[in-house]
């Protein structure tokens, strides 16, 4: 296999040469050329160490049979902190990288998880595929279509696992209300309403820029975005802010809204796409995305609506996010604590039986890391496929996209462009800062 890496790997004098990248191998083989069998350790890495990442590297530690290969950060005070926390579970103490190249290039790793802000997702993704490592990568997928759509080429051209971390799917009782709509439990839906309010969906206060800490490297963060002076709240909040973010769109639109195309059975985009929103009542705060947002999609026998208000946590059915599957017959309403079923009466009567509430609670990334980890030991498919992740991370970019162009959008999936509508087409496919290039 030739070497492709070469040509968006960067060369300069401040980041290291690209790593001697594996060749694909055939499907049912490890990064080593050995089939792994169900038996055998698996070693996997972590790259952005802050948060969900370190938390979905631990729920993989907790297993048997697997051990940590390193954990990569940009700031070297995270890191030695999470080097402690894994060794004091492990007993080892991992090995440390500044530079996630170099972490790609230890034959010994398995998988890793990827943990960083979304703008990163794509290079880093698609670098571990051509390198033979498996990947968990968080939600959503990529921060535009054409990088989500970069990834699932990776995935199966180099013939890797990749689980999104959609997690929900793990759920049984996400499952289970799968499992209800597409029965008919509720009858014909003819609405699937979403939303998601939270207060941190506003942002931080602005405050002014500054030097970056000397132990975190400011430049490799940016990565592929474009170059801006160092700013904490922008670094800390940059989920608001379109260059490494989408927003709670992006950010819970994903989790969501993967329920629900997979309880419709949809696999494509819809007819069309259409938003309103704005930054209505976040004065004084850090923050490009809009945190108030309504989006329509359009399909020929079904309503389907995506609704965030940040800055807020109250929302219908007394849930501060949920799923409301309308039906002919009842509403059947989802988050992560509960689910239940609304009955519809006719003449007084009810015309199903309804179900109260059933608290199950959990937010099921163990589970997620479970079948990850059997999806790489078996060499198949995980519960969350990279086409899943890829029609997650399309919806929830749509939605922005029409909002940020005030259009009515019409996706051509063979084409992979909007129709008659330039200035969408703009924001279908990321300019990257100089050296790093978007995988071809």
């Amino acid at each position: 296999m030739p070497d492709t890496s070469r040509q968006f790997i960067p060369q300069t004098g401040d980041i290291p040469p690209p790593c001697s990248l594996a060749g694909a191998l055939p499907v049912g083989f490890g990064p080593i050329g050995k089939k792994l069998a169900p038996s055998d350790t698996v070693s996997i890495a972590l790259i952005g160490c802050r948060n969900q990442g370190y938390w979905d590297l631990h729920n993989h530690l907790r297993q048997p049979g697997v051990v940590c290969g390193g954990i990569c950060d940009v700031d070297q005070t995270v890191l030695d902190q999470r080097a402690a926390e894994i060794e004091k579970l492990t007993g080892k103490r991992p090995r440390q990288y500044r530079d996630f190249r170099a972490l790609l290039d230890e034959q010994d790793i398995d998988a890793v998880v990827i943990g960083t802000p979304d703008h990163w997702h794509c290079l880093m993704t698609v670098y571990a595929c051509e390198a033979g490592k498996d990947v968990y990568v968080e939600k959503p997928m990529a921060n535009s279509i054409a990088e989500a759509k970069a990834i699932v080429n990776a995935a199966r051209r180099y013939n890797r696992v990749v689980q999104v971390g959609q997690q929900q799917r793990s759920g049984q009782h996400w499952q289970h209300v799968v499992r209800l709509i597409q029965e008919g439990a509720i009858g014909k839906v003819r609405q699937v309403k979403h939303w998601a309010n939270f207060y941190y969906g506003s942002s931080q206060p602005v405050t002014p820029d500054g030097p970056a800490p000397d132990t975190f490297d400011y430049d490799m963060w940016l990565g592929p975005a474009p170059e801006r002076p160092y700013n904490r709240t922008r670094v800390r909040s940059w989920r608001f802010h379109w260059d490494y973010g989408g927003g709670l769109m992006t950010d819970w639109g994903p989790h969501l809204m993967d329920i629900s195309l997979w309880a419709m059975q949809v696999t494509g985009p819809p007819r069309s796409v259409s938003a309103i929103g704005g930054i209505f009542d976040s004065e004084g705060r850090a923050i490009e995305t809009p945190e108030t947002l309504t989006v329509l999609y359009q399909f020929d026998d079904f309503n389907f609506v995506w609704e965030h208000n940040g800055g807020i946590q109250l929302g219908p059915y007394n849930r501060l996010f949920g799923i409301a599957f309308v039906g002919s017959l009842g509403t059947l309403i989802v988050d992560r604590a509960s689910w239940e079923i609304q009955s519809e009466h006719f003449d007084d009567k009810p015309r199903i039986e309804a179900v109260p509430v059933q608290k199950v609670g959990g937010e099921h990334h163990l589970e997620h890391a479970i079948n990850f980890l059997d999806a790489i030991r078996n060499r198949k498919d995980p519960i969350c496929t990279v086409e899943d992740g890829y029609l997650a991370a399309l919806y929830a970019h749509l939605g922005n996209i029409a909002f940020r162009t005030d259009s009515r959008l019409v996706w051509n999936a063979e084409k992979e462009q909007f129709e008659n509508n330039p200035d969408a087409n703009n924001l279908v496919t990321p300019e990257y800062r100089k050296p790093w290039q978007l995988p071809s």
